[in-house]
C-alpha cells in the first residue's frame, strides 16, 4: 500500500489519534480518510478543512520548553543526517540549498533555551555556509550572484551572520561581498525578467540588508554621498513609475516577474513595498506618498479577505492560494509593516481578517515549508500575536499540523523542515518571532 509521511507538529483534538504528539513523524495509509475519519474534512484539492476548535481562554498544555525542546532537537539531528555538504549540492541558496540549513541552525542557536546546542550549531553551521560562500564565489552570473533568496546576496549576508556569532573577524569579507553587490543590481533594467523582485531582484538586497541591520547592528550604507541603499530605492520606484505609465495603470507604482504583474509576497507587488516602506527614511516626500498610495491600492485589490496571484486575477475558490508566496499570509507582512509605522487601524483590520482566513482554510497539504506550506501560514498567527498580544493568536499558531509530502527538498529552509524548525523555535519564543529573513519588526 502506498503510504504518505505525516509530520505531525500539534497533536490532539478531536480529528487526530490521541496517542500523536508533537512533531511525531508518523507513516500513515493513503488516503488521508484513515487520519481524518470523515471523508468530509478534505476540503478541495490543496488543504484539508480546519476542524479544530478555536480559543475558548487557555493555550494547549504539554507545549513547555521541556517538552518540546528534545523534539525539535531530535528533528535537527535528522536534517543534520541527511543534509549534502557538498559544492556540487548548493544550488538553490536559501531558498531550497543547503545555505537555508546553516540559516537555521543560526536562528535556533541564537534561542537561549538552545545554549547547550549552540556551539555545536553554530559550527556546523559554519561548515555548510563555508561551502555555499565558494558555491557563490564561482557562480558566473553576476547578476545571480546578487540575488537574495536564490543566489549569492542572501549566502554572503547569512555567512557573516554566522561568522559575526562565532567571534570571527572574518565575518567583514561577506559582509564586504555583499555590500558591492548593490552595483550590480542598481541599473534600472538589470534583469530581463524583472528587476525588483523579492527572490533574485532589488526587493531582495533591501530584504537583506534590513536582516544585517537587525541581526549584526550594521548598516549597508556607506556615507551620505554614496548611500547603496538609497540608490537601490531610488531605482525600485523609478522601474515602478515607468512600468505604471507604460501599462497606464490608475496608480503609481507596479512591476512585473516574468510577464506577470505579481501581488503577493514571493514575486510581487506587496513584498517591494514592504521593503520601501522599511527604508522609508531614506525616500523624498514624494517617493514616501507614491509608495503609500500604491499600499492603499493593493489594499482595495483584496477578494474576500485574499488576494489574487496576479493583478486582475478572480480568485476561483477551487484554485484559491492561501500561501506565504502567493496570497493573504504573505500580504499580510506589508499591511503589518504599514500599521506598525502609522497605526492605522486599517491595516490591522487587514491583517486580522488575513489570519482568519488562514484559520478557516485549514491545513495546506503541500509539505511543512514556509513558502507554500503549514508552518508559512502558522507564521502569520505570531505575527498577530506580536501585533495585538492576544493569546488567541497563540493558541491558532499552535493548533497548527504539518503534512509533509516526501521530496527532494524536504529538509530546505522555504519547502521543508527546516522552516518547520524555525517556527517550532518561535513558538517557544513568540515575542520575538519573526517570519525567517523577512521581518516587519525593524
Amino acid at each position: 500500500m502506498n503510504s504518505l509521511k505525516i509530520l505531525v507538529i500539534y497533536g490532539g483534538g478531536s480529528i487526530m489519534p490521541k496517542d500523536l504528539r508533537l512533531t511525531d513523524l508518523v507513516c500513515l495509509p493513503w488516503p488521508c480518510r484513515y487520519w481524518y475519519p470523515d471523508p468530509g474534512l478534505m476540503e478541495n484539492t490543496r488543504r484539508f478543512a480546519n476542524r479544530f476548535s478555536d480559543y475558548r481562554g487557555a493555550l494547549l498544555p504539554g507545549q513547555s520548553a521541556e517538552a518540546v525542546l528534545p523534539a525539535i532537537v531530535a528533528k535537527i539531528d535528522k536534517i543534520l543526517k541527511k543534509i549534502q555538504v557538498d559544492i556540487s549540492d548548493c544550488d538553490g541558496g536559501l531558498y531550497d540549498g543547503p545555505a537555508g540549513v546553516a540559516y537555521m541552525l543560526y536562528h535556533v542557536s541564537e534561542c537561549p533555551l538552545f545554549s547547550e546546542q549552540r556551539d555545536v550549531y553554530l559550527k556546523t553551521a559554519k561548515q555548510i555556509i563555508d561551502v555555499s560562500v565558494r558555491y557563490a564565489d564561482a557562480e558566473p552570473d553576476q547578476n545571480m550572484r546578487a540575488a537574495f533568496l536564490l543566489g549569492g546576496a542572501g549566502i554572503y549576508a547569512v555567512a557573516a551572520m554566522i561568522y559575526k556569532s562565532l567571534g570571527l573577524a572574518d565575518f567583514v569579507k561577506p559582509l564586504t561581498k555583499f555590500r558591492n553587490l548593490w552595483e550590480v543590481c542598481a541599473p534600472i533594467n538589470f534583469l530581463e525578467c524583472g528587476s525588483d523582485e523579492l527572490f533574485v531582484g532589488r526587493a531582495g538586497y533591501l530584504c537583506a540588508a534590513l536582516v544585517l541591520k537587525q541581526k549584526l547592528g550594521i548598516e549597508v550604507r556607506q556615507t551620505p554621498r554614496d548611500d547603496q541603499i538609497k540608490s537601490i530605492c531610488q531605482a525600485i520606484i523609478e522601474s515602478g513609475k515607468q512600468y505604471a505609465r507604460r501599462k497606464r495603470k490608475p496608480f503609481p507604482l507596479m512591476y512585473s516577474y516574468y510577464g506577470t504583474e505579481y501581488l503577493g509576497a514571493a514575486h510581487g507587488l506587496s513584498s517591494v513595498l514592504q521593503m520601501l516602506l522599511s527604508y522609508q527614511d531614506v525616500l523624498s516626500g514624494a517617493e514616501k506618498d507614491l509608495v503609500w498610495q500604491s499600499v492603499d491600492f493593493l489594499m482595495t485589490q483584496e477578494q474576500n479577505c485574499n488576494w489574487p496571484a496576479e493583478l486582475g486575477a478572480i480568485i476561483e475558490r477551487e484554485n484559491e492560494l492561501v500561501h506565504w508566496c502567493h496570497g493573504a499570509p504573505g500580504v499580510a507582512y506589508l499591511f503589518a509593516k504599514a500599521y506598525l509605522i502609522n497605526k492605522k487601524p486599517q491595516y490591522l483590520d487587514t491583517c486580522i481578517r488575513s489570519g482568519e482566513l488562514v484559520w478557516q482554510k485549514g491545513l495546506l497539504k503541500k509539505g511543512p515549508g514556509i513558502c507554500h506550506g503549514v508552518a508559512g501560514s502558522a507564521y502569520v498567527f505570531l505575527l498577530l500575536y506580536r501585533l495585538t498580544g492576544n493569546s488567541k493568536y497563540l493558541y491558532r499558531a499552535q493548533r497548527q499540523a504539518i503534512i509533509s509530502p516526501l521530496s527532494h527538498c524536504i529538509y530546505s529552509l522555504f519547502e521543508g523542515l527546516s522552516g518547520t524548525v524555525c517556527f517550532l523555535v518561535d513558538l517557544l519564543q513568540p515575542d520575538q518571532s519573526e517570519f525567517p529573513l523577512f521581518s516587519v519588526f525593524v
